[in-house]
């Protein structure tokens, strides 16, 4: 497994080889070996693992959570493909208000790796495009933040046409509105 971290400290992403032969394919998209090599530590203990599945131009993000607890997040793309970002949201890192977009596909077994405090955003490019997350911590409603992907301070990457969005994501405030309002997480 191939690996290289981002341009938001502490994130990374990962590419499995992919074996295909007459029946189709077969790749690990987690392989602990390489995390521990990347991250210099085994994967955080799973609290949930959980899945979209998303039609053609959704966007959804920019999500993170509170901290403390704070939820690190390993993310792939089992079918599909999607413009996966990840955000650097922690008031005084090196990387703060950096970002780095990866293309994910169910085809190529690729994985992001998002430590606490880093966003979380993607964008799907075919109907049908399914994200799995393994998470740190079990979703809590109360924890969950979003900022808006539209923030033009971000200048988030937009690859989809006439996005469709929930309504709390389309509420998000920006990067500066969550400033101000004590909302962003401590490196």
């Amino acid at each position: 497994m191939e690996y290289r971290e981002l341009a938001v400290t502490g994130a990374y992403a990962f590419a499995p080889e992919v074996f295909p032969d007459a029946r189709g394919d077969f790749a690990s998209p987690y392989q602990e070996g390489a995390f521990a090599a990347a991250v210099g530590r085994p994967l955080f203990p799973v609290a949930q693992a959980s899945r979209s599945v998303s039609r053609r131009g959704v966007v959804r993000g920019v999500h993170y959570t509170l901290t403390p607890p704070g939820t690190a997040k390993y993310v792939y793309c089992a079918a599909g493909r999607a413009v996966d970002v990840a955000v650097d949201l922690r008031a005084g890192s090196p990387t703060f208000g950096r970002w780095e977009a990866v293309e994910l596909s169910g085809g190529g077994g690729e994985a992001v790796y998002l430590p606490p405090g880093v966003g979380h955003a993607f964008a799907a490019l075919e109907d049908g495009t399914v994200m799995c997350y393994l998470l740190s911590e079990e979703y809590r409603q109360e924890n969950e933040l979003t900022l808006s992907y539209f923030d033009r301070e971000l200048g988030l990457p937009l690859p989809v046409g006439s996005p469709l969005l929930s309504e709390r994501d389309r509420r998000a405030p920006t990067l500066a509105e969550a400033a101000a309002r004590g909302l962003l997480p401590r490196y």
